[in-house]
């Protein structure tokens, strides 16, 4: 089946044999309802043992996987009315990035989230997701306005990294990501964040300082691939399963540091199997956390924005590499 994963061969093979069975019986008169019942029990079974142990690998593999819901997709679905501003009004519009004005709710919100492309066309055009300096310049312009006018933001990471080309650096790749990251964090509105696919790098970051963090559960975010981490530590990008099994890229692993808040389940298989059905589980908790959110002051949001970072991760001293003399 076209867009299914290497880990999902087998339930595919068993699907593809219960569907050659029942199409021998419309086409006969063998009654054979008791095996296809038998084999279906067996795929119910077959589904959620693999499902259940989703490898880190694999959690990769569906981060990327080409039907993945973007940003614009969930946009469709969780709010009304989304009006799309353009241009950083210093260079240029990223299409990388997209951000406008919309509802949640009945509740006026600034959206703004990476863009990837559905198909080679459109790649080219939003440059796969990776945006340039005036991409993350436009979603800042976005954000000030939102901060004065007091409307929540709502962020969606989806890139595989800032896009490193030479251009963008002419153009200050490195001081734009760093510039949100800075104003981010004194915004005096409700800041959520939620990693729908790849989080990558400070690519991801300079959307990435919020209130809230959440992430789909088989999203990953990190500060390099794992084929790069392989390439560096290992002399070999083949070795990027290793790398994804030691790395903590995982919501279950980042759940456990303390870097997201929340792990937005997702359905059998991923989220590209039902968008709709996803971006209710994402509403969910949107809601939820703007109903604490906007019960705390200007000066209360930045502090937990503050508190927020400051307990992530966890260190442990071992006495038997500190000597005392």
């Amino acid at each position: 089946m076209v867009g299914e994963l290497e880990f999902e061969r087998p339930i595919v093979e068993l699907r593809k044999k219960i569907n050659e069975i029942k199409e021998f019986t419309e086409t006969t008169d063998v009654d054979l309802s008791s095996e296809i019942a038998k084999l279906e029990a067996r795929l119910e079974k077959l589904e959620a043992d693999i499902y259940s142990n989703i490898k880190p690998w694999d959690r990769v593999q569906i981060a990327r996987h080409p039907g993945r819901p973007t940003t614009l997709d969930y946009i469709s679905y969780l709010f009304d009315g989304f009006f799309e501003c353009h241009g950083d009004r210093t260079f240029a519009d990223d299409a990388a990035i997209v951000g406008g004005i919309a509802r949640f709710k009945g509740l006026p919100v600034t959206v703004i989230g990476h863009q990837r492309g559905k198909d080679t066309k459109e790649n080219i055009r939003r440059n796969f997701g990776m945006p340039h300096p005036e991409g993350y310049r436009k979603a800042l312009r976005l954000m000030k306005q939102a901060d004065k006018f007091k409307r929540p933001i709502i962020c969606f990471i989806d890139t595989k990294g800032a896009y490193p080309g030479k251009a963008a650096e002419e153009r200050g790749q490195s001081e734009a990501i760093a510039r949100n990251l800075f104003e981010m964090a004194g915004l005096r509105v409700p800041v959520i964040c939620i990693v729908i696919g790849e989080g990558g790098s400070g690519g991801a970051l300079a959307l990435g300082v919020g209130n809230r963090i959440y992430m789909l559960e088989n999203s990953t975010y990190s500060v390099i691939s794992p084929e790069g981490a392989a390439a560096i530590l290992w002399k070999d990008a083949a070795l990027a399963k290793n790398a994804a099994e030691t790395m903590k890229i995982t919501a279950p692993d980042l759940k456990e540091l303390g870097v997201i808040d929340e792990i937005i389940p997702e359905i059998k298989g991923g989220a590209h199997k039902d968008v709709k059905q996803q971006a209710e589980e994402i509403e969910k908790l949107l809601k939820t956390s703007l109903q604490q959110l906007l019960t705390l002051s200007e000066e209360e949001l930045i502090a937990d924005r503050y508190n927020r970072f400051r307990t992530i991760g966890e260190y442990s001293l071992m006495n038997d590499y500190i000597s005392v003399n």
